[in-house]
């Protein structure tokens, strides 16, 4: 059997026309493929504002700049998360600290953020970035309800859980839909639900954030006359007093060239449009796999509730002799990841002052997590492959 990955893309003879018919067009950077994904996708989700951008580390970086760091301010986010969560505060030159995880559902655990907040002073925490791990949506909700009763933002690291939800009175709450949030970042990276290469997504509440994303993005320049300082007269070099010139286009502020290219927003666009019957193809595999494992002794499935709503970007499990089993697998082919070592002990974070014991939770969870191979293209084969190796090795 051909080897097995823990992820992977599946691109289709649809996406690569879709492409293809953009490569053939007069646009290849910005072009009309973008304003289309943005908004299929803020559809999709429910959002008021979609802004795309070259990856998901950009999203985050241009979605913490738009709602605002001072250097002596910190931003909370969870140990359990790709470590450009918290880089993203670091490049805006603010604090970043942690909120150890709840072992149920491995996001960040509230009590515990309630707990950071009561005892901080007024001002000292700008905002949260939550992160919805594995694909288990976190409760915006709680924690947007607690985080504006400190005068703190909420920006979900939703690359996880595009399509997750929870119920609020009956209502279904989608991760990054921004009624609980200020803004919400996705990535299209390929092993993601939705795949263009690299990219990413910026979801926003307001009107005004979603401006300030899109300057930024583009090296803080707009062509928008309405937000335009010089006067017409300026603009047009002497010219005209009235009007400004078809050309003009004005640098506002320090931004970067965070853009999506036009085909990779017809891919987006392309793979969006499969993306309930792969959530669908995702969650057949999690139901295989948790009636497999589901009472055995070695195996810890978590979490254990939200099966209906949990995205399943990844399916962990807890596994016993973690590093044995890992190993093993690879010998048959099987190549599963680990997801993640705890922020807070990265080298970087370390010199920060952050050290082991510090996040308890997720230092236990690192010890023994081990994603197994997720994607909508595992056949039951392969999938019965995988189960069947990961019980030989615990029953010799």
């Amino acid at each position: 059997m051909a080897n097995i990955p823990y992820g992977r893309q599946d691109i289709t003879a649809e996406d690569l026309a879709e492409v293809a018919r953009v490569l053939q067009s007069d646009f290849l950077t910005q072009g009309p493929e973008i304003p289309l994904f943005e908004k299929a996708f803020a559809d999709y989700l429910g959002a008021p504002y979609a802004m795309a951008v070259s990856n998901g580390t950009a999203a985050l970086h241009l979605a913490v700049m738009a709602l605002g760091v001072k250097p002596t301010q910190k931003v909370l986010t969870s140990p359990i998360t790709f470590c450009a969560s918290a880089n993203s505060v670091r490049y805006v030159g603010g604090q970043v600290d942690f909120i150890d995880i709840d072992p149920n559902t491995l996001v960040m655990d509230i009590q515990k953020l309630e707990n950071y907040l009561k005892k901080s002073k007024p001002g000292e925490v700008a905002g949260i970035i939550p992160v919805s791990f594995a694909g288990y949506p976190v409760n915006s909700y709680e924690i947007y309800a607690l985080a504006k009763s400190y005068g703190c933002w909420v920006l979900e690291d939703s690359c996880h859980a595009p399509g997750a939800f929870y119920l609020k009175d009956g209502k279904k709450i989608y991760s990054g839909d921004c009624q609980f949030s200020d803004a919400a970042i996705f990535s299209f990276h390929p092993v993601k639900h939705i795949a263009s290469g690299e990219g990413g997504m910026v979801t926003l509440k307001t009107k005004e954030l979603a401006e300030k994303v899109a300057m930024l993005r583009t090296h803080g320049i707009t062509r928008n006359s309405d937000l335009f300082t010089n006067s017409p007269f300026l603009a047009s070099g002497g010219e005209s007093k009235e009007t400004f010139p078809a050309w003009y286009m004005e640098m506002q502020t320090l931004g970067y060239n965070y853009r999506l290219t036009d085909f990779q927003a017809a891919l987006g666009r392309s793979q969006l449009a499969r993306a309930e019957s792969n959530m669908s193809k995702r969650r057949e595999i999690a139901q295989r796999y948790n009636n497999a494992f589901s009472g055995k002794s070695d195996i810890t499935i978590v979490p254990a509730n939200a099966f209906d709503s949990h995205a399943f970007h990844l399916y962990v499990i807890l596994a016993e002799r973690r590093l044995e089993l890992y190993n093993y697998l690879r010998t048959k082919g099987i190549f599963c990841q680990i997801h993640y070592f705890p922020v807070h002990l990265m080298p970087y974070y370390k010199e920060l002052g952050f050290k082991e014991d510090d996040f308890p939770e997720a230092e236990s969870y690192y010890k023994r997590c081990l994603s197994l191979p997720m994607y909508p293209t595992l056949t039951e084969e392969q999938q019965g492959y995988v189960i069947s190796e990961i019980s030989s090795f615990y029953n010799q």
